[in-house]
């Protein structure tokens, strides 16, 4: 079996001295099932015959959306199976998915999604919030793109590009932090914390966030589980959760492209992931 891994456009410069390194970690994991990985850009066409894609360094695709939303329905026009399928790629492309699910009684962090950010409707979101500080980010982004923590009267400068997605700020970023948890095939494999930097509201290790591997939290399984029986089966996602206001764990992302599975915290997760794309491809 042989699968596709899409990588970043050439000119996205910022990663190209590192995607080698999560290349390498996913390759082992799926040759530990007998499958071969082969990187490929992911705005050039494939040129060989593939068992199926793997979004899984696609990296800057946000900062393409159109393209990346054509490609996906290259894909599917063509035929070419994905791991996950083409309809949850583009539905968790855009955050607004977030709000779609809330609506839906689902755990999430209480999101109000826009077409643009502007004062008003920013201020509106707060007063639906119950007032304080809120967080501003792009419906389509990565690695806090453009995420702006805004008190009362502060002013937007130059704002969000396009459609945006305004969340009241959760003080919890900061001391207990989000907690992800990785499942491969429906399964649990393994959990992480990540703690944003003191006086920062980002957990990503380039702002200074602090990841560690932790076991689940109390109630953070179930909350994930909530959540994965609100989509199509999936052969691997990233659920990370955040405690609320109300105290209680709640969605703030579901990552079903290209997450970060964080291998290097769990040495069995490798094979977990490769076995849970092999049991998709023969599914």
């Amino acid at each position: 079996m042989k699968v596709a891994i899409l990588t970043p456009a050439v000119e996205e410069l910022l990663y190209k001295s590192f995607w080698p390194e999560w290349f390498a970690k996913l390759e082992a994991g799926l040759a530990a099932s007998g499958i071969e990985a082969i990187p490929q850009i992911w705005t050039d066409p494939l040129e060989g015959g593939f068992d199926a894609v793997l979004p899984m360094i696609a990296w800057g695709y946000h900062k393409r959306p159109a393209d990346w939303l054509a490609r996906l329905d290259r894909f599917e026009a063509e035929g070419q199976r994905m791991i996950n399928p083409v309809e949850v790629l583009r539905w968790n492309t855009d955050k607004a998915y977030l709000a779609e699910l809330g609506a839906k009684g689902a755990p999430v962090v209480p999101t109000v999604s826009v077409e643009a950010l502007t004062p008003e409707n920013l201020e509106a979101a707060r007063e639906s919030f119950g007032g304080g500080v809120v967080v501003a980010k792009p419906r389509i982004s990565g690695g806090s793109h453009q995420t702006l923590k805004l008190s009362p009267g502060d002013d937007l400068g130059d704002g969000v590009d396009g459609p945006a997605l305004i969340q009241p700020f959760l003080p919890a970023v900061g001391k207990e932090g989000e907690i992800s948890l990785l499942y491969f095939a429906g399964k649990f494999s393994h959990a992480v914390t990540k703690v944003a930097a003191r006086g920062d509201f980002r957990v990503q290790p380039q702002f200074g966030g602090k990841i560690s591997r932790v076991k689940p939290w109390d109630g953070a399984e179930a909350v994930a589980q909530e959540i994965l029986a609100a989509v199509p089966p999936l052969a691997y996602a990233r659920i990370d959760l955040l405690r609320g206001l109300d105290g209680q764990l709640k969605l703030m992302e579901l990552e079903a492209i290209e997450p970060d599975l964080f291998l290097q915290y769990a040495p069995k997760a490798g094979g977990r992931f490769g076995a849970a794309v092999k049991a998709a491809l023969e599914a």
